[in-house]
């Protein structure tokens, strides 16, 4: 008892253990809230208003009791938009999730209308995304957070959208501008034309 009590007192005697023990109670008591609230670490992926460079941000979120509400609080939080000012939404504020499914490994998200719509043209500086663009990314997103889902499958008032096409390698809109590195040299003719 004695043996104990003595080192008790040189704890509260030293300046550097009595540091180490309040930081050590305090990453407890942060353990313990932590763990208690149930909070998930879940990144977001945003692309900056100037640009269109991606942009991470990392939030945490109350987990769910179950896999499906994750999925949807997760997209309810990306359709919220970035905290910072200097990136995009991905959507207008005014789309909803209208529904969300988890059916074995594959997600289906139906959203409103508004989902549709390219961004205001004020939000915008560097040229807009494309609508599909932004489905990509919410896309990947779900991917990467949610390791047991490997495919997702997206609606707009039940109408099914296909991001398959935006997948090939070398895919363009039609109306997308090119570099001048992309036009061949004979002024863009294919070979046997005249």
């Amino acid at each position: 008892m004695k043996v104990i009590f003595s080192a008790i007192i040189s704890i509260f005697t030293s300046p550097f253990k009595r540091s180490l023990l309040l930081l050590i109670i305090l990453g407890l008591i942060a353990l313990f809230e932590f763990l208690s609230l149930g909070l998930t670490r879940r990144t977001f992926v945003f692309h900056f208003i100037d640009g269109g460079v991606v942009a991470v941000e990392d939030r945490m979120i109350k987990r769910a009791n179950s896999k499906e509400n994750d999925i949807t609080r997760y997209t309810e939080e990306a359709l919220r938009g970035p905290v910072s000012q200097d990136l995009l939404p991905l959507f207008p504020y005014e789309t909803k999730l209208k529904t969300l499914m988890l059916r074995g490994d594959t997600v289906f998200a139906d959203f409103s209308e508004s989902a549709a719509l390219r961004l205001p043209e004020n939000l915008i500086k560097g040229g807009g995304r494309y609508v599909l663009d932004n489905f990509c990314t919410l896309y990947d997103s779900i991917l990467r957070n949610f390791p047991y889902v490997s495919n997702v499958w997206f609606f707009i008032e039940g109408n099914a959208i296909s991001l398959d096409y935006r997948r090939e390698p070398g895919w363009e809109p039609e109306f997308e501008t090119r570099s001048e590195e992309a036009i061949p040299a004979d002024g863009g003719e294919e070979e046997g034309k005249t």
